[in-house]
């Protein structure tokens, strides 16, 4: 039986709600619930991990914080991307992003200390703040700032003994984006304090009016903020279970000090993959912007015309739309289910703004969007 502490944190949302069984309508099921982009890993990475299983050193213990090829390459695209200059000091290797983002107030902070997070917002970051025994605190994402937070209203006392806060950016699930104006001045307002900043740049890949800034570009000395970035999306790689996390040497010490004792080196196999994949990131990553930027571009338009309120996607692989009257988004979730046999996943395991919005996912085919689009255009008097 689990402790008194693992037992205080809420289940988590898509470890078992999605896993229940469902009420699915007459009509075949479109799933808008998935999280991850819908395309088979490329083949060059593929073939390196063919190649690369065979090589007796993936087949032995590796060094403990990561190959030099695989350091060396991230600090090659960061440099290439966001004109960031890292070294080795400033790597720590994950086994998958949100690992990194559960664990890392674990090794930060200490208890009693508050964590910001985003509300609405990924789920799974306040488990991180509750197993590190913290203090959560709501950092508000509202559609009249553009979803971006605003520092001056935040309560005094809570900024006084805030650590940590989480910024994510495109926004999962909101769509939203973050300028350089905005993390410039972030990073202005903590850079001395002991706030210090954790940027999930997981969907850094989908990016459709502009290129998303990296929040270390705007804290080019490394003082205060961590990004955290996922080859999951961009790079069709989310089974690998690989990312790394880049910025301030302090933050990035505490995962490494922390992993030298709960791991024994990335498997060699999977840091050679992503060699390749940061290696040809370009065509890589064009691929997925021209993809993932049709959909976005059809399902704007094809619910702007039906009076569907969705919120515009900025960057990233989800949509968020205002729920009609009468319903919550739990309800609305139901009812899409039975009525349409459309999966979507409700907004409040997000957080308390979420209640009355549904997230989707562009991570279908064309197909399966036509069909969404068909289905919500037969109820869209609804939103009338």
């Amino acid at each position: 039986m689990a402790n008194e502490l693992l037992n205080s944190i809420p289940p988590s949302y898509f470890g078992g709600a999605m896993s229940k069984k469902m009420d699915i309508g007459k009509l075949p099921l479109l799933n808008l619930a998935v999280g991850i982009p819908d395309g088979e890993t490329p083949d060059l990475i593929k073939e390196t991990v063919t190649e690369s299983v065979y090589m007796p050193e993936n087949q032995r213990y590796g060094t403990f914080r990561g190959k030099q090829s695989f350091k060396d390459a991230i600090i090659r695209f960061y440099k290439e991307h966001y004109d960031v200059g890292l070294d080795e000091g400033n790597i720590a290797l994950l086994y998958g992003t949100k690992s990194g983002l559960v664990q890392f107030p674990m090794t930060f902070i200490e208890p009693g200390e508050g964590v910001y997070l985003p509300n609405p917002g990924y789920p799974d970051y306040m488990a991180g703040v509750k197993l590190a025994r913290g203090e959560v605190y709501d950092l508000p994402l509202l559609a009249e700032n553009d979803f971006l937070p605003d520092y001056e209203s935040l309560d005094a006392d809570e900024v006084s003994n805030a650590r940590l806060i989480y910024l994510n950016y495109p926004s999962n699930p909101l769509g939203a984006v973050a300028t350089k104006e905005f993390f410039d001045a972030t990073v202005e307002k903590f850079k001395d304090t002991k706030t210090r900043i954790v940027h999930d740049f997981a969907y850094a890949a989908f990016s459709f009016d502009k290129k998303h800034p990296s929040i270390l570009s705007s804290d080019p000395d490394l003082e205060c903020s961590m990004e955290i970035y996922s080859l999951s999306k961009g790079f069709n790689m989310s089974g690998f279970r690989v990312g790394f996390a880049v910025g301030n040497k302090e933050m990035v010490e505490s995962i490494n000090i922390y992993q030298d004792h709960t791991q024994t080196g990335m498997w060699g196999v999977l840091q050679d993959a992503a060699v390749t994949a940061l290696q040809h990131e370009a065509e890589i990553l064009d691929e997925q912007h021209i993809k993932f930027q049709k959909r976005r571009d059809i399902i704007e338009k094809a619910f702007e015309e039906a009076g569907i309120p969705l919120n515009p996607v900025s960057g990233g692989i989800f949509g968020w739309i205002r729920v009609p009257e009468g319903y919550e988004g739990e309800s609305f979730t139901g009812f899409l289910l039975r009525e349409k046999s459309i999966l979507v996943t409700p907004g409040k395991p997000f957080g308390s703004r979420g209640r009355n919005y549904i997230r989707i996912s562009l991570a279908v085919d064309d197909e399966v969007l036509d069909a969404v689009i068909e289905r919500f255009d037969t109820i869209k008097e609804m939103w009338q």
